[in-house]
């Protein structure tokens, strides 16, 4: 079941015709690759699906309920977590704070999704009352990933969380979304092929704002000429 549709979705940024008509869903309980050369239109992709780019044309449908047009915050409480390229977390605050905040903005069980969160990523644990701008690259995934979850808990749309990061790092992230996809389900940009295409169930290629390639992640493993094509894998 398609929990996320976008139909033909035209996006500009000012004068630049970014999103050129793309078209795409996301099934429910998968984890679904978003690839693409830098500059392809990835992020301004989970960007129009919060609203915070709103789409000149085209739309967008979450559990069957038309999405796009709407104001970001209103997006949000429908149950979608969104993880920015940046992290988008507060370096004065902790993490009790963050996710205290997250709990605040919560529908449903926010103390269960805390908890299953700290199981998760440890660290956040035990560096509780931490300032978040101390915490390592990791760590501040990791809190990103987990206010975003416990704030919206339907769908998770996260950009780029290896960037950055050290392998053994990247590794251990690799694990936590995989096992999360148990309760949740994700879109997920991202430029670490090896990684994606570990935990990915389906996936999407981006190439100057539109879709041009998708399928089975299994399949695109087996395809050189695609990966070289579009992504630039030997």
């Amino acid at each position: 079941m398609s929990l996320l549709k976008l139909d033909n979705l035209e996006t500009y940024l000012g004068q630049y015709h970014i999103l050129q008509g793309v078209t795409m869903s996301v099934e429910e309980g998968s984890i679904t690759v978003l690839f693409g050369r830098n500059g392809a239109g990835k992020t301004t992709t989970l960007r129009s699906i919060m609203g915070f780019n709103p789409s000149t044309t085209g739309t967008v449908h979450y559990q069957n309920q038309k999405i796009s047009g709407i104001p970001t915050h209103l997006i949000s409480r429908k149950g979608i977590g969104y993880v920015p390229e940046n992290q988008g977390i507060f370096s004065a605050l902790t993490i009790e704070e963050t996710l205290n905040l997250a709990r605040a903005k919560s529908t449903g069980d926010s103390e269960g999704k805390m908890e299953w969160m700290l199981e998760l990523f440890p660290d956040l644990k035990k560096f509780w009352r931490k300032k978040s701008g101390l915490l390592s690259g990791g760590q501040k995934q990791m809190l990103a990933i987990a206010r975003a979850y416990i704030n919206g808990d339907g769908l998770l749309l996260i950009d780029e969380p290896s960037k950055g990061l050290s392998p053994i790092m990247v590794e251990k992230l690799m694990e936590s979304i995989l096992e999360m996809k148990e309760k949740t389900t994700i879109l997920l940009v991202e430029q670490n092929f090896l990684m994606a295409s570990e935990i990915g169930d389906y996936f999407y290629i981006m190439d100057d704002g539109k879709i041009v390639h998708d399928g089975w992640m299994q399949d695109l493993k087996e395809d050189k000429e695609t990966c070289q094509k579009y992504l630039g894998i030997a």
